[in-house]
């Protein structure tokens, strides 16, 4: 029997621990058939990103109608769009799938290095975030696109209706920066479910945004609701920041397969 099918619309990590590396072991772990979009190609490990390259937008576009108009999608996953020609392109396409999408409006790397371009940012608050089903950014991305600064859970609420402001379904605002558990927010301007979770004493962490977005449009594909599906992936994920692991001299990946352990 075919299995759920998800695509994932992002940049390459040549070290594995992030981008469509995570994204597809995500989705393997998760029993869903990941397909591929790559936008970028970074040089990238443990130690930070030294290099990024995106791909012409003719080459996007084709990957994402090659596989959509065959094979077909559940769900979809975006993830490093880098520039605001590339941010254009996919809302373009994702506005003509019929599947739920999970926006991951990555800005910045683990170590600080920017995967967006500045100019893209108003690209992703008018044509990206409004064909989202679920928006998933952290509280640096928050602050990024809506000038929100968040120090506390009432600073999070603050965050998910600006969020919401731009036109996604579902705001996910992951508080994984704030002190205490790791808490996050999910929603729909209207119903709320708070997720939270102990907060584990491990360094590696590379991966858990394209993980957490991956994880949420497995649970999507598989027809779970939205609040099903992010509850499902945060469990998914805290288990794999717990099983985290150590590789080269920087922050190492979380472990995408611990439940297979």
């Amino acid at each position: 029997m075919t299995p759920p099918r998800v695509l994932t619309v992002a940049g390459s990590d040549s070290g594995g621990g992030a981008g469509i590396q995570a994204d597809l072991k995500t989705m393997l772990a998760l029993g869903v058939h990941g397909m591929s979009v790559i936008t970028a190609v970074t040089a990238q490990n443990s130690l930070g990103v030294q290099g990024a390259w995106e791909l012409p937008v003719d080459a996007v576009r084709a990957q994402y109608r090659s596989v959509v108009d065959d094979i077909g999608v559940q769900a979809v996953k975006t993830g490093m769009l880098a520039s605001a020609a590339l941010v254009e392109t996919v809302a373009e396409l994702l506005a003509g799938t019929d599947a739920p999408v999970v926006v991951d409006p990555v800005g910045v790397s683990k170590h600080g290095d920017s995967l967006l371009a500045d100019s893209a940012l108003d690209s992703v608050r008018t044509k990206l975030l409004p064909v989202a089903t679920v928006a998933t950014p952290n509280l640096d991305e928050v602050a990024q696109l809506t000038g929100v600064l968040v120090e506390d859970e009432d600073g999070m609420r603050r965050a998910a209706a600006a969020v919401l402001e731009y036109g996604p379904r579902w705001a996910l605002i992951k508080g994984g920066h704030l002190e205490g558990d790791a808490v996050d927010l999910l929603t729909d301007g209207s119903e709320e479910h708070w997720l939270r979770a102990p907060r584990h004493d491990n360094r590696h962490t590379h991966g858990t945004g394209c993980t957490l977005a991956s994880a949420v449009a497995s649970g999507l594909a598989k027809g779970l609701s939205v609040p099903e599906a992010v509850r499902a992936a945060k469990e998914y994920v805290t288990g794999a920041i717990a099983a985290g692991f150590r590789l080269g001299g920087g922050i190492g990946p979380v472990d995408h397969a611990w439940r297979l352990r």
